[in-house]
């Protein structure tokens, strides 16, 4: 804490962004978030992260995979640490072009700081450069309260359930949960 007479300090709190800036980090008190790519070298971390978050297993096929996805695989790093990811694939939604969210994933003690909120907004800035894709989806497990409110709050709606979605944990059904993208 910096003394009270300080007003170094307070001038460099107020120069803070809360909202992003050019550099592409986004500034919180004194800590910052940024995306970084995922590759052959760090995807062991998204691979740690997602044994932490998710109930279900992915295979190294999927880790194969996210490595190539280029802007569609991101992590999240708070002062350099990975605490957040997000992997999607073009896929087709009602018969139109779409991101499906494979996974999207914050570190339970991160998930108030804005890094899933971080990690959405990426992708829908990857709709907004294409606009052939008309919509963002993907599965929730129905018991999932946390992720159906946190999608909720972006705009995502229940479009149905899948029965037997998931293999080994239960329940396993899942929601399709689906935010089309406005167009201009």
């Amino acid at each position: 804490m910096a003394p009270a007479g300080d007003s170094g300090a307070a001038a460099d709190i107020a120069k803070l962004s809360l909202n992003g800036g050019s550099n592409g980090k986004t500034q919180i008190g004194r800590s910052d978030m940024q995306l970084g790519e995922v590759t052959h070298h760090n995807v062991q971390q998204l691979k740690k992260l997602n044994q932490c978050v998710f109930p279900v297993s992915y295979n190294d096929k999927f880790y194969k995979e996210v490595t190539t996805a280029g802007e569609l695989a991101r992590l999240a790093y708070f002062n350099d640490v990975v605490v957040g990811a997000v992997c999607c694939r073009e896929d087709k939604y009602e018969g139109e072009k779409s991101l499906y969210i494979m996974t999207l994933a914050t570190l339970a003690p991160y998930r108030t700081r804005g890094v899933g909120k971080m990690l959405l907004e990426h992708v829908f800035a990857l709709c907004e450069k294409d606009p052939a894709v008309h919509a963002v989806h993907l599965h929730v497990q129905v018991n999932n309260e946390v992720a159906l409110n946190f999608y909720s709050k972006f705009g995502f709606e229940q479009k149905g359930v899948v029965e037997h979605y998931y293999k080994r944990i239960e329940p396993n059904s899942a929601y399709i949960l689906v935010k089309k993208m406005e167009r201009k």
